[in-house]
């Protein structure tokens, strides 16, 4: 199996557990999202929240390393587009997941202290529910996914290292995405209308179907040759207008 082919493996293994990580973290922490007293829920539900909170972390460290497997491929077409793919998804969204799970791992002693009978529990409540649904920064990284996605997507559709019916739907169903996080963002729309859902739903779908594609059938290999070429051609020295190739 050559290097290409590892990297396409990677990066459909790397959705595929990004993916999963993302649903149990959801299924994990969905009781306290609806907990009527969401401090005492955690409190006798901890490790639902480590759970979760571990959860988060793998699908973030999944999904950054999909961006690193990519980029060698990636780079050979489109060096910007694949170095600020890997700034999106390996470094700023990495860190916003990071920061998730952190919020949601204070909530465990933060939960102690509203349990021993704080006199500022009313404050406690507040902190605790700004702490578990941080929904403003959920809404951050998914406009931070949605800007790497386009980039990811652009470069496939460009360098056809996938079909590019499977990168034009990418390019659709993300911008889909984008509009469906902002919308609530600016206070456009309620954020718990099931239209948003179905707006995301397509591009839960589109990569999955793009994760089993690169893992059975990889990058395109004439694209990788064409991107291999390309490249060399961009590294070889420019020939000076005063010299001659020897006779």
């Amino acid at each position: 199996m050559n290097t290409s082919r590892k990297n396409a493996v990677i990066v459909g293994a790397m959705y595929i557990m990004g993916t999963i990580g993302g649903i149990l973290s959801l299924v994990f922490t969905q009781p306290a999202r609806t907990a009527q007293d969401l401090l005492t829920y955690i409190s006798a539900n901890e490790n639902q929240i480590v759970l979760g909170a571990i959860s988060v972390l793998i699908m973030g460290l999944a999904l950054a390393m999909v961006a690193v497997a990519a980029f060698p491929v990636l780079r050979k077409h489109n060096e910007l587009l694949a170095l600020g793919y890997v700034v999106f998804r390996s470094g700023l969204e990495a860190v916003g997941y990071a920061a998730m799970a952190v919020s949601w791992l204070f909530l465990l002693p933060l939960s102690h202290v509203y349990q021993a009978g704080a006199p500022d529990a009313s404050n406690l409540e507040a902190l605790g529910s700004a702490l578990f649904k941080v929904s403003q920064v959920e809404f951050v990284l998914a406009i931070v996914f949605s800007l790497g996605a386009l980039m990811f997507y652009s470069v496939l559709y460009q360098s056809k290292l996938v079909p590019r019916w499977l990168s034009g739907v990418g390019l659709i169903v993300v911008v889909l995405s984008w509009a469906a996080n902002l919308l609530p963002m600016l206070g456009l729309v309620s954020p718990g209308l099931p239209i948003l859902s179905y707006m995301e739903m397509p591009l839960f779908l589109q990569e999955m179907v793009l994760a089993v594609w690169l893992i059975v059938k990889g990058f395109n290999p004439s694209a990788i040759a064409a991107g291999s070429a390309k490249q060399i051609r961009r590294s070889e020295p420019a020939q000076s207008w005063g010299s001659y190739p020897p006779a």
